[in-house]
């Protein structure tokens, strides 16, 4: 049996795949997904984030956060769990605190709504944070942190979800996949950029193994009545997944919780209730964004150190750092277009009214 998610054995068999899908450009998914949006009642704002948002995940190999997620958005949207036109309520609680109400939207567009402000902020007082409530978070974090770097910043994200994730020990979930998100600049290269659960894996990559009847790694999940499996569909019906390193996932689990919903005046990832609402996928929760001019720390060539440190770990033998098998799939996909399968593809156009 593998140790490989259903998304890292995706990634890996990018040229045996490609050459069964349909190539289509970065900017063509977005326009379809766009499309999409609109079609099912957002904005064209929204429409114009989310699409990116989620054709920039395909792009890059976060398939369980691509096109994958694209009927949640859309089932999310046809229940009226979540407001597709919002307006985000931004507010300054202090010269380095932003607060932006999400009023029941996406997460994403509230938090551009308040990105300019709270860029003034961090460069006024070498730190800020921006604390996100009733909130639509259905993507990976990374896309979130990873600008900033690109502008010299340090960046820190913490998003919780709907609960299915058992603390250690347990046998009803508690936390959401909780995950976290950091990006530091690099000099000479790309940032590196991590984006991972606090659950041994991601509620998507369960999905897909479920879909793709694939087993999972031991030690990811247990079933309804708190047995270990590695069922996917077990995890899913009435089982949860476990937080990864026993215990010490669990406290990261726990400190998200807190990071993005009760520092954030979020709901916790065990409030999140959509059963009023048939077909609604994304949690409403909160999330959190800690960014840091790294200038400020008075220790100079700040980028350069981090290279430094990049190089020993290299020297002590780690072969590929976090981010770098993202970066390498993204020019492939922006040179040769992104692989996508005959049937996703013709589902996607039939959600779009494109048929």
């Amino acid at each position: 049996m593998s140790d490989e998610t259903p998304s890292r054995r995706a990634a890996a068999a990018f040229a045996q795949t490609a050459d069964a899908a349909t190539p289509v450009a970065f900017t063509d998914l977005v326009a379809l997904l766009e499309r999409i949006f609109r079609r099912h009642g957002t904005s064209e704002r929204v429409a114009a984030i989310l699409a990116e948002n989620c054709a920039s995940c395909e792009r890059d190999g976060s398939t369980s956060h691509g096109v994958f997620r694209i009927p949640g958005y859309v089932g999310s949207l046809k229940s009226g769990w979540v407001n597709g036109r919002a307006e985000p309520a931004v507010e300054e609680a202090g010269p380095a605190f932003l607060r932006v109400d999400a009023a029941n939207g996406f997460a994403q567009p509230a938090f551009l709504a308040a990105r300019g402000r709270f860029l003034e902020m961090v460069r006024d007082s070498g730190v800020a944070v921006m604390a996100i409530r009733n909130s639509h978070h259905f993507s990976a974090l990374w896309p979130d942190v990873e600008p900033f770097a690109r502008e010299g910043l340090v960046a820190l994200s913490f998003v919780n979800s709907f609960a299915c994730v058992v603390p250690p020990g347990g046998k009803a979930a508690v936390y959401g996949t909780n995950p976290m998100a950091f990006a530091t600049p690099v000099a000479g290269g790309d940032p590196m950029v991590f984006d991972q659960a606090a659950s041994s894996m991601a509620n998507g990559d369960v999905r897909i193994a479920a879909r793709e009847g694939h087993v999972l790694p031991s030690g990811s999940g247990v079933d309804r009545d708190g047995k270990p499996t590695t069922d996917p569909k077990a995890v899913l019906d009435g089982g949860a997944l476990l937080p990864f390193g026993g215990h010490k996932g669990g406290s990261i689990a726990f400190m998200i919780e807190v990071l993005a919903a009760a520092l954030t005046g979020g709901k916790y990832s065990r409030e999140v209730d959509w059963s009023a609402h048939p077909g609604a996928e994304t949690p409403c929760t909160g999330q959190l964004f800690v960014v840091i001019d790294p200038e400020r720390g008075g220790t100079g060539a700040f980028a350069d150190r981090v290279a430094g440190l990049i190089g020993n770990v290299r020297e002590a033998g780690q072969d590929r750092m976090p981010g770098e098998r993202r970066y390498a799939r993204r020019a492939r996909t922006l040179r040769d277009g992104i692989p996508l399968a005959p049937a996703r593809l013709a589902e996607l156009r039939a959600l779009a009214g494109d048929a």
